[in-house]
């Protein structure tokens, strides 16, 4: 084989920078979201508090809207993360002598023994953001009085969307303490010494 030559190493260790500065740049999106949904949150009060109307109803879509975009964009780095250490990482350790670790690090931070307790708290910072701020402003639009059918309608039909994003969230929240070990590489044809 020339030097010139693209071997599968190279070819996957490429794969895994490219899935790597995907995750870096789905991160930053995905952070700045929440900055997004806090300014969006209060322009939406502001605008509520000035106009003394119906206007409170606008805060729940527009926390749908960032938090399912924050929700898919945390599911895509996790699955480059799960990409990694099930596809991947096996794949570049079969070429490899055997027990040579691949990519370590996307399993060794998910054995880290506070992983549960910080994956529950940002569940709840989550749920707090892109639908408890939701479900308190349509609970505030209730109580303020007596909406007519449309209004009354648009809420029920937004409360059933916040439940919804909701249920995702609580669902993609990945809350397992531990994780199945990355499969270990077929390792037909090569001689493996037992301890």
């Amino acid at each position: 084989m020339a030097d010139g030559d693209i071997t599968v190493a190279k070819l996957l260790t490429l794969e895994y920078e490219r899935l790597k500065d995907e995750q870096k740049t789905r991160i930053t999106f995905r952070d700045n979201l929440v900055y997004a949904t806090l300014a969006s949150m209060a322009a939406v009060i502001a605008a509520t508090l000035s106009a003394r109307g119906n206007l409170v109803l606008l805060l729940p879509p527009v926390a749908l809207l960032l938090g399912w975009t924050h929700l898919v964009n945390d599911e895509k780095i996790s699955a480059a993360s799960r990409y990694i250490r099930t596809e991947l990482a096996p794949r570049l350790a079969a070429d490899l002598p055997p027990g040579t670790p691949v990519f370590g690090w996307e399993s060794f931070h998910r054995a880290d023994g506070r992983r549960r307790p910080r994956k529950a708290l940002q569940l709840a910072m989550d749920l707090s953001l892109f639908c408890g701020a939701p479900a308190a402003a349509l609970v505030v639009f209730w109580c303020s009085g007596h909406p007519g059918p449309v209004t009354l309608t648009i809420s029920v039909v937004e409360a059933l969307a916040v439940l919804g994003l909701a249920t995702h969230l609580v669902t993609y929240a990945d809350l397992a303490a531990e994780h199945p070990a990355v499969p270990e590489p077929a390792l037909e044809g090569r001689d493996v010494i037992h301890d």
